[in-house]
């Protein structure tokens, strides 16, 4: 028997046929679903010590399950220090079973770890049905051994869905069990 996430398995049974009834599309396969999950982590410091890029691109690695890729500057800012293609931050994509493990493993142990952990805010939506999340400290991730931690650094995740409104992608993500915040 080949193994499915959990977060996968939940999606098509009880997902799916939510999502159908409360925005009565005609075929199950109009519910939106999620489509990647982009991580996305900038070091600022990096301009002055080359190993803050390395050490960003190993937790990165460690966080997503999948080896992440360190990011270049694009043009020259001469009041940054920064020069054209000096590596600057760490990023990851990930799709299929890794972005549902991922996840998973996001709501249920990483959000939780968050110090006075109110909810995620409803203001994360850009109007196209992604939603976008900071996180301010990686260490609330369990990969990440917190005595080896070097600098506390934070990072995006963006999650890209293919529905058509923030309304939906809100109860899509709602769905798949998102501690969103009550109130707007």
């Amino acid at each position: 028997m080949s193994y499915t996430p959990r977060l996968k398995h939940t999606y098509h049974n009880d997902v799916v046929p939510a999502m159908v009834t409360k925005f009565g599309y005609k075929n199950p396969m109009q519910v939106p679903r999620i489509l990647k999950v982009a991580l996305n982590q900038g070091v600022g410091a990096a301009v002055s010590d080359k190993k803050l890029v390395d050490a960003a691109v190993d937790e990165m690695t460690k966080i997503a399950g999948q080896k992440a890729q360190a990011t270049m500057s694009r043009k020259a800012i001469s009041n940054f220090k920064l020069r054209e293609n000096m590596p600057i931050g760490a990023r990851v994509t990930l799709r299929g079973d890794r972005m549902f493990e991922f996840l998973d493993r996001l709501t249920s142990v990483s959000l939780p770890r968050v110090r006075d952990f109110q909810g995620l805010a409803v203001k994360g939506f850009d109007g196209r049905g992604n939603f976008t999340l900071g996180v301010t400290e990686q260490i609330i991730f369990p990969e990440i051994d917190i005595d080896k931690v070097s600098r506390i650094n934070g990072m995006d995740i963006t999650i890209v869905t293919s529905a058509k409104t923030d309304e939906e992608c809100l109860e899509l993500l709602r769905n798949l069990g998102f501690p969103f915040k009550a109130n707007k």
